[in-house]
């Protein structure tokens, strides 16, 4: 079993807590090891995809609260936001996670999804979950050329 250490954070379903999310993100992925632009287009991934969980997940009188995990390896880094609250048990949620085809009804991914197809272009791995409520698990590798083994990608080394 591949180690990796887990960070776990909670927030209330309101915009105003995007920010502490963001530099949650920039912390962690700095100590990583992540480059300068790699950290931004983090940054700006989980902002989309909480900022979408905060406008669609809950109705006004139900504040409800965004749980955001961070699964932190040698070489990567998971994060994974979802929509419920709740803790994660990683092993299921990676299970039930497929990859987001742009062919879905947006519908599915609750209108505004736009900011998915933001993240896909951001991230090296972009999978949902929705058994219940929306899960987005994102993947960024620290250096490019570990993006993709099987070599359906053009690949930069450094």
């Amino acid at each position: 079993m591949e180690r990796f250490d887990f960070i776990e954070i909670k927030v209330p379903a309101k915009a105003e807590y995007v920010g502490v999310v963001r530099l949650t993100m920039s912390g962690i992925a700095n100590r990583m090891g992540f480059s300068y632009e790699d950290i931004e287009d983090l940054k700006v991934a989980v902002s989309e995809a909480i900022t979408n969980a905060v406008n669609h997940a809950y109705n006004e009188d139900d504040q409800g609260e965004i749980t955001i995990g961070f699964g932190v390896y040698e070489n990567r880094i998971e994060i994974m936001i979802a929509d419920h609250g709740g803790s994660f048990n990683l092993t299921e949620i990676k299970n039930g996670t497929g990859p987001y085809k742009s062919s879905e009804p947006v519908e599915n991914l609750r209108e505004g999804g736009f900011g998915l197809f933001l993240i896909e272009a951001l991230m090296d791995e972009v999978k949902i979950n929705n058994s219940y409520g929306v899960i987005v698990l994102m993947t960024k590798y620290v250096s490019e050329k570990e993006v993709d083994i099987d070599g359906d990608q053009i690949s930069t080394t450094q």
